[in-house]
């Protein structure tokens, strides 16, 4: 069997476990609210935004529906995956697969595999719920392009707070530790980031805030660029020729790459170094 096949397998095995377990259970009723459901509210044809904005394509009832990825399938992930290795860690079978013939790298690949097939399989399901609930709400569809760099946007994040999630999970010897790094990171960039780029914008004598300062969203948009959460957006954003905050598309995908990269990385070196 070669290396790739091997790999494949055995992230088939712990995809197929973590699907038809109670976690998945509980985890789709808040991905169904969060994707198909903020879908619905943004494409009501009466909405009303702060500003008074209202949505008036695809994309941007999507962009906006976005809001569901990051507060719910970016969450889901983390609870698929916090104890990807502390369980076995926990149960004592960490040091038997770990003394396995199979490399270590290739157990890290087939982990962060299985697990982001876990919650992508359903994250796209009702992904592709959203864009026809927008279609039947809106008579409108996304363009190809549009729709394929929303899906790849997305995986894109989840995965990076899958990988989140596996690397606390390589580093707690506990199953509580690795849950607690794993909320406590998405906490963090999904809630307290906005302190960050205030903090930074206060340090640099720029006002807080004002959508129609440059120099707020310029800074705004750079500072996005450090978070996963940000990134995500950027990369939507490369659809809506209307906003404009000094990120080119480039920029974006480079960012994306660094996120995915370094992390993945930083994975396979933690379970090169892990110790039972």
């Amino acid at each position: 069997m070669s290396d790739l096949r091997r790999i494949l397998k055995v992230a088939a095995r712990l995809r197929n476990e973590r699907l038809v377990g109670v976690r998945l259970k509980v985890m789709l009723p808040i991905l169904i609210l969060f994707l198909p459901g903020l879908a619905w509210g943004f494409s009501d044809p009466n909405i009303v935004l702060p500003g008074g904005h209202q949505p008036d394509t695809a994309m941007e009832v999507l962009f906006y529906a976005s809001l569901g990825v990051v507060f719910g399938a970016t969450m889901c992930g983390v609870l698929m995956a916090f104890d990807g290795v502390s369980k076995d860690r926990a149960s004592g079978m960490l040091e038997i697969r770990l003394a396995q013939p199979m490399p270590r790298q290739h157990q890290a690949a087939a982990l962060v595999l299985g697990h982001a097939q876990a919650i992508l399989i359903p994250v796209y399901t009702l992904l592709i719920l959203t864009v026809v609930v927008v279609r039947f709400r809106m008579g409108e569809w996304p363009t190809l392009t549009e729709a394929m760099v929303y899906g790849l946007s997305t995986g894109l994040i989840v995965l990076w707070y899958t990988l989140f999630a596996l690397l606390a999970s390589t580093t707690a010897k506990e199953q509580g530790t690795a849950i607690a790094f794993g909320v406590g990171v998405w906490f963090f960039f999904t809630f307290l980031w906005a302190l960050v780029t205030t903090m930074v914008a206060y340090a640099s004598g720029v006002a807080v805030g004002e959508p129609n300062d440059p120099t707020w969203v310029a800074l705004e948009g750079m500072l996005d660029m450090l978070s996963p959460n940000g990134v995500y957006h950027h990369l939507l954003e490369t659809q809506l020729p209307t906003i404009d905050r000094g990120i080119a598309a480039w920029q974006a995908w480079l960012a994306a790459l660094l996120w995915t990269v370094l992390p993945w990385w930083a994975l396979h070196r933690r379970m090169e170094a892990l110790v039972p």
